[in-house]
């Protein structure tokens, strides 16, 4: 369903990126024999400076090129004209997501030092949370780019004012839009959103105004029983009470 959509394009970017963090933090715990820490930060920094370079750092080179090899090369393998501009949009996006993991890399210090003090650091480059790479890719899925549906090899903007704003490496890119989620439409295999339980309180993805695509939805009443205040009585057996909940439950219109 929904090739060349923004969904598309945010989905090739979290598998990319969560295949780059996932072989590189196999690489840090040593559980791969073809990479580990990144040796190349073994002689930065020095005592004279206040920190050194220590610890693990993530070495996401053998991870990012793990990544490549395994989602664009069977990409680069397709043939035929009309997919070669959509295999490039989608080598884009999956760079994007490798590029998200990158561009995410922090420093992590620990200090060294007489009393606690702080005279020395020991540092290390970590990766984020993929928590945090995941927003990172929202935003960038919020602000995606459609592109020219006359695909060729060289990607540009649909809109014909923008296409003298380069693309960026970090851009999600797009060339058909989005299906309507919200009713269903069983040919793509969508399920819409009539029926489905919301929050009548959030604000969120989950809540009634946004999950309902503005219908509105339906109010009704359940009762939960459940066994409750449940004591052991010696010996041997456990008594409990009946207990009875009433709930209101929010469906979609």
């Amino acid at each position: 369903c929904c090739a060349g959509t923004k969904e598309a394009a945010f989905l090739s970017a979290v598998a990319a990126a969560g295949l780059v963090q996932a072989v590189t933090r196999s690489c840090s715990a040593g559980n791969v024999t073809e990479c580990s820490c990144d040796g190349s930060l073994r002689h930065g920094g020095s005592a004279s400076q206040g920190w050194h370079w220590g610890g693990c750092s993530d070495d996401i080179h053998y991870g990012m090129s793990f990544s490549r090899e395994f989602l664009d090369v069977p990409l680069k393998n397709m043939t035929g004209k009309s997919g070669s501009g959509l295999v490039a949009m989608n080598l884009h996006n999956n760079e994007a997501g490798r590029q998200a993991v990158a561009k995410l890399m922090s420093v992590d210090c620990r200090c060294h030092g007489v009393s606690g003090s702080c005279a020395v650091k020991t540092c290390w480059k970590t990766m984020s949370s993929f928590e945090k790479i995941g927003r990172f890719l929202k935003d960038k899925y919020e602000n995606s780019i459609q592109i020219s549906d006359r695909l060729k090899k060289k990607l540009r903007r649909k809109e014909k004012s923008q296409r003298k704003i380069p693309i960026g490496k970090e851009d999600l890119l797009y060339v058909n839009k989005s299906p309507n989620y919200c009713v269903e439409d069983q040919k793509l295999g969508i399920p819409g959103t009539q029926g489905r339980e919301c929050n009548r309180t959030s604000q969120g993805p989950e809540g009634c105004n946004l999950l309902c695509c503005g219908r509105g939805y339906n109010t009704h009443v359940v009762r939960h029983v459940e066994r409750c205040e449940c004591k052991f009585v010696w010996c041997c057996y456990v008594r409990c009470r009946r207990c009875e909940s009433m709930t209101d439950v929010h469906t979609c219109k």
